[in-house]
């Protein structure tokens, strides 16, 4: 369950490649994994991944995907002929839970998974064509932002009706409990640099102390629903849309909007960014199943534990004053 969204491994167009010896490294996975002691020791390893994965699977493989900072992927042709994507994870404890929420969903909203790697991290997945992201749609991109939120909010009910995987995924409470110390050490080392609204600030910690355990009900949750993680997918039939890259956790449902009402459309540069939440908000829950009290708390909640993530790790004061203002709008809605 990542508290920050945008990060993209996506399985979805990219142009011929390398021969199968060939491993190239997109750059911004190569500077993601190389910030950690453990990602750089990651990155030696990745060409005998890579290999691993082409021979269990008798792969043919194209040039890796450029986005994502956290997994080397690239589409492929299995020996069966299949159209599949390779996804080597840099291990981390937000995408453990990830091939178990994909067996659970059985491509019914997410892309398929055809077979994983537990040991080496490694998923082959069914790739999704055209493969491009909803804010990338070319038709819809002609239509108001509600009419995406609306194709959104469908998808998480599919998803959040899924069974519950036995294991391999974790409860969204233990996840996020941290998060709320994290939120006040944080707050009280940068609350002179970044000007902070105490109250604010302590709203969030207490919803996220609160949040988790009241929910009415436990869904598998996606945990990273940016509007770049949910894919294009022609299947014969028309045109469907499927999730990638969960940081999947069993929780409250309400917990998974809030990336895509921060990114579908551009909300907070409107005239009147509570009103345009509000009726964003209105339209993705109406579709979604979800209350929209529950969505909005957890949207100020989270965007205040990501703009001082942004602040205390990222040193983006910038970033992370835009999100506290961000975080401020939420408040007034609720």
């Amino acid at each position: 369950m990542s508290p920050r969204a945008g990060d993209r491994d996506r399985p979805g167009d990219a142009p011929a490649g390398p021969g199968p010896e060939a491993v190239p490294v997109p750059d911004a996975l190569r500077r993601g994994a190389a910030t950690t002691p453990d990602g750089a020791a990651w990155l030696t390893r990745l060409p005998a991944l890579v290999d691993r994965a082409r021979t269990r699977w008798g792969l043919r493989l194209e040039r890796p995907f450029e986005p994502g900072t956290t997994a080397w992927t690239a589409p492929a042709r299995t020996r069966d002929g299949a159209d599949a994507v390779v996804k080597i994870v840099l291990p981390h404890a937000e995408a453990a839970g990830e091939a178990a929420a994909l067996r659970a969903w059985a491509g019914q909203g997410a892309v398929e998974l055809l077979d994983h790697d537990t040991e080496d991290w490694t998923l082959l997945l069914r790739r999704a064509r055209p493969g491009h992201g909803l804010e990338e749609d070319r038709l819809l991109a002609e239509r108001p932002a509600p009419a995406r939120l609306d194709i959104a909010g469908e998808l998480l009910a599919r998803l959040h009706d899924a069974p519950h995987p036995a294991d391999g995924v974790a409860a969204l409470a233990s996840l996020v409990a941290p998060w709320a110390e994290l939120l006040r050490d944080r707050a009280a080392r940068l609350a002179g640099p970044l000007e902070l609204d105490t109250g604010l600030v302590a709203e969030a910690a207490g919803l996220l102390e609160e949040l988790p355990g009241s929910a009415a009900r436990t869904v598998l949750v996606h945990g990273d629903l940016n509007p770049g993680n949910i894919l294009a997918a022609d299947d014969g039939t028309g045109r469907t849309w499927l999730a990638i890259d969960p940081k999947p956790a069993l929780g409250d449902p309400a917990c998974d909007p809030w990336p895509l009402l921060t990114q579908v459309g551009a909300p907070f540069t409107d005239d009147n960014p509570p009103a345009t939440l509000r009726t964003h908000t209105r339209v993705l829950c109406a579709a979604a199943g979800l209350e929209a009290d529950r969505v909005a708390a957890w949207a100020l909640a989270r965007s205040c534990e990501s703009a001082l993530w942004r602040a205390a790790v990222q040193g983006d004061r910038d970033g992370a004053l835009a999100e506290l203002a961000q975080a401020r709008t939420w408040a007034r809605m609720l």
